[in-house]
């Protein structure tokens, strides 16, 4: 069971609470039926990814055997066979697909272009520069989107935008760490299933620090905006999620340039007790301007 646990990478799952965002943006978490559209687009979601993530590491496994920790994983380290290893997948993709449709057509049709994206990543796509780096934001955007089909919740233009520079921060912060980890006597030689080199390292965490900042500037103009006065009785205070959001993404390339950073952000974060503060600190701020 534990090898399992790793296989299908069931940390990866909290990503996937990135489709209640609409439920709760939108503040209908008392709607009974979009909570159990969004239940139900979660654990579709979740399978359908752990199926893919099976795919990656029998595509990655020449790869990971280089890795520091990637040359861990169940199908490189032999702690399952790729033969078995595909059994499971057959199963989590069919189960989720069949899922997916009791949800509605609509949501069927995200969740197959979800696997698409994902598959064309895994096969070819993480190898070109930049490509990845969007594909990797496109695809935490998508569970938004996800959301919002599944629970019949229209997101709003700001929502998009946030989301579109938050998780290209993200998707750069995973390449600077794994760039880092290449040894300085390889600095032009390519990492391992990746199109980048030594080289590189400052130019993505340029993008990186960048992106960050402006997800930020987009969240000030959205509290300038008439559309938060319909939502929230007191405004002014959500101004106040500001400073922790810059003290968040300041720290986390604070890590990543310290080469203190997780090759993976999520497992990053899941860790970080600063981090789960910042989550405690910005929940406390959206419950008080209600």
């Amino acid at each position: 069971m534990a090898v399992l646990i790793r296989l299908l990478r069931v940390h990866q799952w909290v990503k996937n609470l990135l489709i209640f965002i609409p439920l709760v943006m939108a503040h209908k978490w008392n709607d009974g039926l979009a909570l159990s559209g969004a239940m139900g687009a979660f654990f579709s979601f979740s399978l359908i990814a752990s199926s893919v993530y099976i795919l990656n590491d029998l595509a990655d496994r020449d790869s990971d055997r280089h890795h520091p920790t990637k040359k861990n994983r169940p199908i490189v380290s032999g702690a399952i066979s790729p033969s078995k290893a595909l059994f499971f997948q057959a199963i989590l993709f069919s189960l989720g697909f069949t899922v997916a449709m009791i949800i509605k057509p609509e949501f069927l049709a995200v969740l197959g272009i979800y696997f698409v994206l994902t598959t064309a990543y895994t096969i070819g796509l993480k190898k070109v520069p930049l490509v990845d780096i969007l594909l990797l934001a496109s695809l935490y955007s998508i569970r938004i989107f996800a959301g919002s089909v599944a629970t019949d919740i229209i997101i709003s233009k700001w929502l998009i935008a946030f989301s579109m520079f938050l998780f290209f921060n993200l998707a750069c912060v995973k390449r600077y760490a794994e760039i880092a980890a290449i040894a300085p006597e390889h600095r032009q030689q390519l990492i391992r299933g990746r199109g980048y080199s030594k080289d590189d390292l400052q130019l993505v965490g340029q993008f990186g620090v960048t992106s960050g900042f402006l997800s930020i500037l987009v969240l000030a103009l959205y509290l300038n905006s008439e559309e938060v006065t319909l939502l929230y009785r007191h405004p002014d205070r959500l101004w106040f999620i500001c400073p922790f959001l810059f003290y968040w993404v300041g720290r986390v390339w604070l890590k990543t340039t310290r080469n203190q950073m997780h090759d993976d952000p999520v497992v990053f974060a899941l860790k970080d007790i600063a981090s789960y503060a910042v989550g405690i600190m910005v929940g406390i701020i959206i419950l008080a301007a209600l």
